[in-house]
């Protein structure tokens, strides 16, 4: 029977759950992703030791996915009074159902726990196994537990206090946070062939619509994978940690349901639209897998991957309402969205420059940027360049009447070029150039002058 020292004489041990307690999360589910992102083959392998039984699987995971726990969502008015009580000399123990390994780091790294009781070797401690290991320690009604779950009823109901803590957040705006649901005016750039092509008819504007919204259905899973895979990268970075999963404010196992469920919604409107329309998203998902998983840490290479990967919206676009993509167009995308994916690239590692820290997951150092800088200017005034050059084309008489009006929009898109990388020089341009978009009212009056001169010309 548990003896406690003269410091524990005035109140009992303060006995804390861990995961969705002390922690906004799941230690089962972030073993697992830290081990996918090591080794996919090893997390395979080490998730086959369930078949042993969940202790076992706590412990191969333990061992293959390495988490920061430095970084994790900590419940921090939970951390806040626990730190109190320990200023105060209690006894605390982390009673968890998480393996012994992740706990003992926990506790190591907050520093106020007096010990440490976790699943070992076949014993799972969770429900009626916590309780009873807990009454064994500190007898019956000897502890107060604090905890958040149904799970924890047990270990309520032999405490001499039952404490609920459970963390902030939840409901629906995490998950639109979490699928980055702003990220779909992007796809917008699917109706562009539409408009290029002056196809106004109904039919061609709800394929549009259809291939925007499976879009945008796509894009959302990706971004939860990203987001799922690059976790720990994440929360070292001051801005990407406030995310929804690296935050904890939605479940990991949430996210890890919700992004294939999005692929097959995604997939069942591609039935709906021509095959060509299902074979670039299927494409675009692919290419956006190779570079969430390797192709981002080549420099250049994944920039011109995020530029193409816009460009390919364009085409989409196009194939769902089955005309074709000119020369011209694909030149122009091209360029521009280099541009735009460079900017976004420079103005990462200048905030890495500028608070000496290091660019988790990619390959580029500091001394790189005056390369990305003349390589993002440039590719902006191609994309002006070509579109110039469009102006003098024999094509453009087929779809204006008045193409010499065009002329107008070409200072007003170099200007807007010249601006975003004077900003971006500057340390001005926000890390993701679409909510600078968003939020730029000069933006907005170029895109309006440059739509008026189309308009006009046509």
């Amino acid at each position: 029977m548990y003896a406690p020292d003269s410091r524990e004489l005035s109140e009992p041990p303060l006995c804390v759950d861990l995961d969705g307690t002390l922690v906004r999360t799941d230690m089962l589910v972030e073993t697992f992703v830290a081990a996918v992102k090591r080794s996919p083959a090893g997390a395979l392998l080490a998730s086959l030791a369930l078949v042993r039984g969940r202790p076992s699987l706590k412990a191969a995971l333990a061992e293959r996915g390495d988490v920061d726990v430095a970084t994790l969502p900590y419940n921090e008015p939970l951390v806040a009074r626990l730190r109190d009580e320990h200023r105060r000399g209690r006894a605390i123990y982390l009673a968890t159902a998480s393996h012994e390994t992740v706990a003992h780091r926990i506790a190591a790294h907050l520093g106020v726990f007096t010990g440490v009781i976790a699943t070992r070797g076949d014993q799972n401690l969770k429900g009626e196994s916590k309780a009873r290991a807990l009454v064994e320690r500190f007898g019956e009604k000897g502890y107060d537990y604090v905890g958040e779950d149904r799970h924890d009823v047990p270990a309520w109901r032999h405490a001499r206090e039952a404490i609920v803590s459970k963390p902030p957040g939840g409901g629906a705006w995490p998950v639109f946070r979490a699928i980055r649901a702003y990220q779909w005016t992007k796809n917008l750039l699917v109706f562009v062939p539409l408009l290029a092509a002056h196809r106004l008819d109904t039919a061609a504007i709800s394929a549009a619509a259809l291939a925007w919204l499976a879009f945008s259905l796509a894009a959302s899973a990706i971004y939860l994978g990203n987001d799922i895979l690059d976790l720990q990268d994440d929360r070292r970075h001051p801005g990407k940690r406030r995310r929804a999963l690296a935050a904890g404010d939605m479940p990991l196992v949430a996210g890890l349901a919700l992004a294939p469920l999005l692929l097959i919604g995604a997939a069942a409107i591609c039935a709906f639209l021509p095959p060509g329309f299902g074979q670039l998203v299927a494409a675009y998902v692919v290419v956006n897998v190779a570079y969430s998983t390797e192709l981002k840490k080549v420099p250049v290479l994944d920039v011109m991957i995020l530029g193409g990967l816009y460009t390919m919206r364009i085409l989409a676009g196009a194939a769902a309402i089955d005309v074709p993509v000119s020369h011209w167009m694909l030149g122009f995308s091209l360029f521009m969205f280099l541009s735009i994916a460079l900017a976004k690239r420079y103005v990462e590692l200048d905030g890495a420059a500028r608070e000496q820290r290091v660019v988790g997951g990619r390959g580029y150092v500091a001394g790189d940027m005056p390369v990305l800088l003349a390589l993002g200017v440039a590719s902006g005034c191609l994309s002006v360049l070509i579109f110039a050059l469009y102006i003098t084309s024999p094509q453009v008489t087929v779809l204006y009447r008045r193409p010499e009006i065009l002329w107008f929009a070409v200072p007003v898109m170099q200007y807007w070029v010249a601006r975003v990388w004077f900003l971006t020089r500057r340390g001005e341009l926000h890390d993701d150039p679409l909510i600078f978009a968003l939020r730029d009212i000069p933006s907005y009056v170029v895109a309006g002058l440059v739509g008026l001169a189309v308009a006009a010309a046509a």
